[in-house]
Order: C-alpha cells, then structure tokens, then sequence
C-alpha cells in the first residue's frame, strides 16, 4: 500500500499536466479573466465580444482562426474554474508589473464595453487586481482612464 501510494505521488510529480489548449498559458488566462468580467452579470452581449476579440486579437496578434479558437478555449476554462486563482497565479507568476496592471486595464475595457458598470463587474476587477498585486491607487487611476478614453471616443464624431 505505501508502494502504491509512492507511485501515486511520483507519478503525479512527474507527469506533465495535459495541454488541454492551444494557447499560451498567460494569453488563455487573461482571456478568461476578461471573458468572466463580460459573464458575471449574467448577460454576454454583442458589443462586450466584440471588444474582446479586439482586445485580445491587437494584443496578441492573432490570425482570426486563432482568436477564434483562443475566444472559444477562454469561454471554456472560464466556465470550468473554481475561482480566479487558476489564472491570476500563471499572470503573477510569469509578469511584471507593468504587463499585470495592463491586465486590469483589459479588464475595465471589459467593463466598459456594454455601457453598462454592474457592480459585480467591479468587484471581479478589484478581486483580480488583489490577487495580481496590483495596487489599489493604480486599479482606480486605470478605472477613470479607461473611463475617459470611452466617453472621449463615443463623444467624438465617427
């Protein structure tokens, strides 16, 4: 029984975790992350996916089957996660803090998208920006930015 137990533990150690996406770990935990901010309130609308895409496809630039796949495999692990942590450890692990405050700006482009600040939208943002060691003061100046930069561009003639 304890041999059992041994190779149990041996073969959990040494046994690389299946890749079950095609995308970079850090690209696939940002576009759930950002997924889940859109999904939270209950409603995913048009204009929030296609902010998505637009964000993560300049971002990353992506071909359009891969955003695609990337988009569909984000739905996915969003809608198979536990928490938050999942993906904020692999974003806190492997970037500066520059790339995670840029991070939570994605994330209040999400929550701009709709037009519509739902407070559960917040507090995932607030969560998120906790658990990459974002600061507060930086979460809200990147909050009032993003805010700014939105009613600029729907004010200006297109």
């Amino acid at each position: 029984m304890l041999e059992a137990l041994k190779n149990f533990i041996r073969d959990a150690i040494e046994t690389p975790e299946p890749e079950t996406f095609l995308h970079d770990r850090k690209q696939l935990a940002e576009a759930a992350l950002m997924y889940h901010v859109i999904a939270v309130d209950g409603v995913v609308r048009e204009n929030e996916r296609i902010r998505l895409a637009e964000i993560l496809g300049n971002q990353f630039e992506l071909a359009e089957n891969q955003l695609q796949n990337l988009l569909s495999e984000a739905k996915e692990a969003e809608q198979e996660a536990i928490d938050l942590y999942a993906f904020t450890s692999v974003l806190k692990r492997g970037l500066s803090y520059e790339d995670r405050t840029s991070i939570i700006e994605n994330l209040w482009e999400m929550v701009f998208a709709d037009g519509v600040i739902h407070e559960l939208e917040d507090n995932v943002v607030w969560r998120v920006a906790e658990l990459l060691g974002v600061d507060s003061r930086d979460r809200m100046l990147l909050k009032q930015s993003v805010w700014k930069r939105q009613n600029k561009e729907e004010e200006s003639p297109s």
